[in-house]
This record gives C-alpha cells, structure tokens and sequence, in this order.
C-alpha cells in the first residue's frame, strides 16, 4: 500500500465498522482560520464545591442528597432520557410515519468524592473501582429481562456537553440496540462469516504489524488512531484479547484497562496542555441473552479540538449533507499523540 502517496491526494478512507467513508484532505492544514474561537476551559477545580449537584453530601434534584460516599457513587438519573415504565405504544402509517416506545434506565455515575479528579489525574488503583463499577453497572442492568444493550459512555467537558464538572460517566440500558451497536454488530457478523475471523482482531494485527497509528499499548489493550478516523484525535481502544465485554476481562485485565485509559487521557492532556474534551464510550455484547461471539470489546474517544485547546472541529456542510471529512491525516495525528509524554502536565499539582 503505497500510503505515502496517497496522503498528499485528497483520498477516501473507509471505516469497516460503520461501512462508511471518510474524505481525509490533508493540503487543507494550510487554510487560515477566522471562524470560532473557544475560551480555555477552567483549569483548576476546587476538591469539593458545595454548589455541585454531584459531590459528596450535597442536594440533587427533587431534594434528594447525595450520600457521603468516599469511593465510586451511582444513581438513577435525576432528568432520564429513558424510563422503565411507559405505554407500548406504537406508529406505523404507510411505513413512512414509524414510531415505537422505547423504554430504558439512565444512571450517573462519579468516579470519585473529589470534584476535580480526573481520569489521566487518577492512580492506577483510583481507576480500578471505575472499572469495576462499570463492570457491576453492565451485568446488573444487563441481566433485567427487557435490557438488551447497555451503554456506558463520558463527556468530558462543555464543550461535549457536559452540564457539570464533576468526573463522572453515564450508564443508559436500552431495550432495543440503538443505531451505532446495531451497525458494528452487523459488520463483525458479516466480516467473519466472510473471513471466518474477526474484524478487530484481524485490524489490531495489522496496527500492531505497522506501527504507523499505534500510540500506545500493554500487555492487554492497544490504543489506535483509527485508519478510518474522523475526528482529528479519535483514538480506538481495542482489547488484545478476543473478548466481548467488560464483564469478561480478569483482575489483571481490568488494571490494565485503567492503566491503558489513563495513557491515553494524559497524552490528550498533554497535546494542548488543558484538560481535553471528549466524548467516550465502551461498545460491547449486547445483554439480549444471546452469545455474540462475534463481539470484540472496544471503546471509541471523540475528542472535538482541532489546531488549540480554543479551535474545535465543527460536523457541518458537506459532512452533514455528504460526508464527514479530516484535515490532518490519521498517521500524523497518532505521530503527535505518540511523541507525548506519559506523565500528565499537572501532575506535580495533583
């Protein structure tokens, strides 16, 4: 493949997952920027603010008070997208008007008593109760008879729209498989059918083999830019091992999964010296009491920034209407995050 070539052509890219494409323009680093600027996020969080709704001991909404937790806090989401309880109501008119209830349990989840820790700013053995709550939030939701997919996910920042500082995640269960699992569970079908293998073990194998995209690694999860990325810094997070959920890694795996987590969050950090936005998630089995041994655990990281820590990518024009498109190529991108340190900018402050 000659890659050298066709990264100074306009080229499309296509992303076996979603099986679609994307335009990467490289030339286009070039163009003068005059368009939105964002202010620098705030920098410094108090270790408790008695105004969050979030932190140990203070009041949520409809007067519920959070408990003095001093680990990991989970409850059920105070203003849910989903509900467990609804009519079974549905729409089909000239199968042009379809419309169908869909029922759910949203869950917050804070990663810690302390307002201003943050994933790359956490231990090893701060991580590891994360994990294992997202971990415990998987089999107990997925084990309710009507849950068929659960998804745990972060947005990091305002700028992802996050509505509080806090580190905290969400955990929505959905009785139905929405849009991007059902696309990824019908490519890794399709994909080992055809190849009797499997999607993400055969692309890590030629990651691994390349080097061009890795950015960094242990001894049970790699961290890529995807060859088919969108965002200028999405990064795809791939267990080395051919495993279909969370729930299935061992003590071990579970460390190294919060060690690769914390890697790969401090390089962000470090790329533009600021707490870096992004939005996260895990995607994995689907909890419908079927096997899916298609499945490969993975998570996807889609940071907004572009150029600064004050220029974001915007999805608009052509990639509303056409589709999306990336400036700088894949392989600079993960050359960047490579060359970063693994030791967090502020980690003197912690």
């Amino acid at each position: 493949m000659d890659l050298d070539t066709l990264k100074e052509t306009p080229h499309r890219r296509f992303n076996p997952l979603t099986r679609e494409w994307v335009l990467v323009s490289s030339h286009r680093t070039l163009r003068p920027w005059q368009g939105k600027v964002e202010n620098l996020p705030a920098d410094d969080q108090p270790h408790y603010d008695p105004a969050c709704y979030l932190c140990p001991g203070n009041s949520r909404a409809g007067n519920a008070v959070n408990p003095k937790y001093d680990r990991t806090f989970v409850f059920e989401n105070d203003f849910a997208a989903l509900l467990p309880k609804g009519p079974e109501t549905t729409i089909e008119d000239e199968d042009l008007l379809i419309a169908r209830a869909e029922r759910g349990i949203c869950r917050v989840g804070c990663f810690s008593p302390r307002h201003d820790l943050t994933i790359p700013r956490m231990s090893i053995e701060e991580l590891r109760p994360v994990i294992d709550l997202w971990i415990d939030q998987y089999n107990e939701l997925g084990a309710v008879p009507w849950i068929n997919h659960v998804q745990v996910f972060e947005n990091r920042g305002t700028m992802m729209g996050a509505s509080n500082p806090h580190p905290h995640c969400q955990i929505w269960a959905n009785a139905h498989l929405p849009n991007q699992p059902s696309r990824e569970q019908a490519a890794f079908r399709d994909y080992g059918k055809k190849h009797d293998s499997c999607l993400l073990c055969d692309y890590l194998r030629l990651e691994q083999s390349r080097q061009e995209r890795l950015i960094c690694d242990n001894a049970a999860f790699a961290v890529v830019v995807p060859f088919w990325a969108v965002w200028p810094f999405e990064t795809l997070l791939i267990s080395k091992r051919h495993v279909g959920a969370t729930a299935d890694l061992n003590d071990i795996e579970r460390n190294l999964l919060a060690d690769i987590m914390k890697q790969v969050t401090t390089r962000y950090d470090n790329l533009f010296e600021v707490s870096f936005p992004y939005s996260m998630g895990f995607h994995q089995r689907p909890t419908d009491s079927q096997p899916h041994p298609e499945w490969h655990l993975h998570a996807h990281y889609y940071p907004p920034l572009l150029r600064s820590a004050t220029i974001q990518k915007f999805m608009v024009g052509y990639e509303m209407l056409a589709t999306p498109q990336r400036d700088i190529t894949p392989e600079s991108a993960a050359e960047r995050l490579r060359q970063l340190p693994g030791i967090h900018y502020r980690s003197s402050t912690k």
